[in-house]
């Protein structure tokens, strides 16, 4: 059963808790012992994708049709939640191969790109990766130079990505291009590359604070001819896409902060009602109880907000606001709440024998991915200004 700080999510139909139940036990039982080993190790091992696939985890949000559970946003979030209590590492690359890969190609692929890429993207067959940020372009995602041009039937691709989730280990890559130089947006279109494509190489990424386990890494393009076929949507017309996968990133993010959260503070108070100073648990003390408060109360709002944030994009509503304020409380939240864990365990939290040590490196790359915090209160007060014309 889901430990004491789960949530049922309003209106879950009986098919989506269980969807839930069985990423919470996959993640306690087989992913959670494995956790140390895969930061320690930096990878994930392939028969855990191959795993999570036969359990039907890769694909919740994508219609049966093609391979997936046809289920929605909001069920897609609680796996990743449920994860990211085991092990970040692997939550964020779920993340970012079901939220920033699949999901665009089952929202905006055509009826032959639904066909061929996602029922084995959804087996976990062939794993995904978005490939947006650059050396040059980072928050200015408009500002991208990797170019296209097209050339009879292929686009010929050159260029540069960095920081690229799954790198080494995806067999495609939906990556932004510019197809028309100096139009900025109006000119990005989304094509998808695939592992093998001549003139395509995958770099080595920098050593990483956390998320050790989740690859990385530098894709290179040197002439690399990619099949027209491969382009989402309409040419110039890539901006939305990416626009639209980043809300919905965003909200995948908010949901690896509650999971990761609710790993700090499951920690925390094992080891606060255990520890005994003076003769009696730390528990007992005021100032503990209040950090371990402060905790729960963090949770529980950036677990209502992304929430709400999730049933939003399922409704079709605009949720732009929604998840950048979802994205922001609960990454804020989960570094403040790992930095307290360790605070609680004091000199052994500050030690690899105890898993807070862990979450305490892995919690601040949810500041900086999918747009930084910074980033996040930029598209707010944009919203809100917007709103007001």
């Amino acid at each position: 059963m889901p430990n004491a700080e789960a949530f049922d999510a309003p209106n879950f139909s009986e098919e989506q808790g269980l969807v839930r139940e069985t990423a919470h036990t996959f993640a306690r039982s087989e992913l959670m012992p494995l956790a140390p080993e895969i930061d320690a190790k930096e990878r994930i091992p392939r028969q855990i994708w191959s795993r999570m696939g036969e359990l039907q985890l890769l694909g919740v949000p994508v219609p049966e049709a093609y391979g997936g559970m046809g289920l929605n946003a909001l069920c897609a979030a609680t796996v990743v939640e449920e994860l990211a209590q085991a092990c970040a590492s692997t939550a964020l690359s779920v993340a970012a191969h079901v939220g920033l890969a699949t999901s665009p190609i089952a929202r905006f692929g055509s009826e032959a790109q639904k066909k061929k890429w996602l029922p084995e993207m959804c087996a976990g067959k062939k794993i995904g990766a978005f490939a947006l940020t650059e050396p040059g372009s980072g928050s200015d995602a408009a500002g991208l130079a990797t170019k296209a041009v097209r050339k009879g039937d292929k686009y010929v691709l050159n260029g540069s990505k960095i920081f690229i989730t799954n790198a080494h280990v995806a067999d495609l890559f939906v990556a932004a291009v510019s197809t028309t130089p100096g139009s900025g947006p109006k000119g990005i279109s989304a094509i998808v590359v695939e592992k093998g494509t001549p003139g395509f190489q995958v770099g080595p990424g920098d050593k990483k604070l956390g998320m050790r386990g989740s690859d990385w890494g530098e894709l290179v393009f040197k002439d690399a001819e990619v099949p027209a076929e491969n382009l989402l949507g309409t040419e110039n017309d890539g901006w939305k896409i990416f626009l639209d996968t980043l809300t919905g990133g965003r909200v995948g993010i908010a949901a690896l902060g509650v999971g990761l959260s609710v790993a700090a503070f499951e920690a925390a108070v094992a080891y606060a009602a255990e520890r005994r100073q003076f003769g009696k648990p730390i528990a007992t003390f005021q100032a503990v109880g209040a950090m371990i408060a402060d905790m729960s109360v963090g949770i529980e709002t950036g677990r209502l907000l992304t929430y709400r944030a999730a049933q939003l994009r399922d409704s079709g509503a605009h949720c732009t606001r929604m998840a950048s304020i979802a994205k922001l409380y609960t990454s804020e939240q989960c570094n403040r709440i790992c930095t307290d864990a360790v605070q609680v365990l004091g000199g052994y939290g500050y030690t690899q024998d105890f898993p807070v040590e862990r979450y305490f490196r892995d919690a601040k790359l949810l500041e900086i991915g999918e747009g930084t915090s910074q980033i996040q209160r930029m598209v707010i007060a944009r919203e809100i200004f917007g709103k007001l014309g």
